[in-house]
């Protein structure tokens, strides 16, 4: 009996465990099209007494960068994150650059975090200009001179993998993910366009059906344990 119970206990832990990687491949999927997203992948490990243990892991590989029409769009094009503010003045990071003009005139992001340090736009301006290295120039009128109105920073972690999920495609740093470093005299902010998300959805399908089909197999051996534990103890009563 105690051979049984080890490995209902096991197979338990097991399918739980698929559970929860079977809900990151989920979320991958439904982020496909969310701009600048990371894909999620969750690493098994099998340990020496059996029980499976894992770890989360955000895939960084750069996405595909597509032009918009939009001059609020920005791309990152290379490694960081930008840092956004909450009306708070908390601080996290975004590679989605889906930015508008939000309250007296500033830069936000589509819930209204700010962007940077603040970088308030003209409303009456002719046209705004983001360059490659994050400067954001205004003109008043044709042939006017460019003024500057801010920056759009670039940040960098040693580590980006280690920084957390946080709520609207934003990320929060961690102690596993380093220390944050401005990034100067760069080319990697692009405007008039926005960074895809970097999901495989061929992969991610696969997966899906993968471990559907291995939590169906772990669920029978949970199943089929029960039933023959449950006959034991009847031996023994009888």
């Amino acid at each position: 009996m105690y051979n049984l119970q080890g490995i209902i206990s096991k197979g338990t832990n097991n399918a739980l465990l698929q559970f929860e990687r079977f809900g990151q491949i989920a979320n991958n999927v439904s982020n496909y099209q969310t701009t600048g997203y990371k894909s999620v992948t969750f690493e098994q490990i099998l340990r020496e007494d059996g029980y499976l243990t894992g770890a989360v892991r955000t895939d960084n590989r750069q996405g595909s960068i597509r032009i918009t029409s939009n001059p609020y769009d920005v791309a990152i094009n290379g490694a960081g994150y930008i840092p956004v503010v909450s009306p708070s003045g908390e601080v996290q990071y975004t590679r989605d650059g889906a930015f508008k003009q939000g309250k007296d005139g500033y830069l936000t992001t589509r819930d209204g975090w700010i962007v940077g340090e603040g970088i308030k736009i003209p409303t009456n301006c002719f046209k705004f200009e983001i360059k490659k290295n994050g400067d954001v120039m205004a003109y008043d009128s044709r042939g006017a001179k460019a003024k500057k109105v801010g920056t759009i920073p670039l940040i960098q972690f040693d580590n980006p993998a280690g920084m957390e999920q946080a709520d609207m495609n934003r990320v929060k740093p961690t102690e596993e993910a380093g220390e944050a470093r401005l990034v100067k005299n760069h080319e990697c902010i692009w405007q008039n366009n926005l960074e895809a998300s970097n999901i495989n959805m061929y992969k991610s399908a696969t997966d899906l059906m993968r471990m559907n089909a291995s939590m169906l197999a772990s669920m029978q051996m949970i199943k089929l344990a029960d039933t023959m534990y449950n006959k034991s103890i009847n031996i023994r009563e009888a």
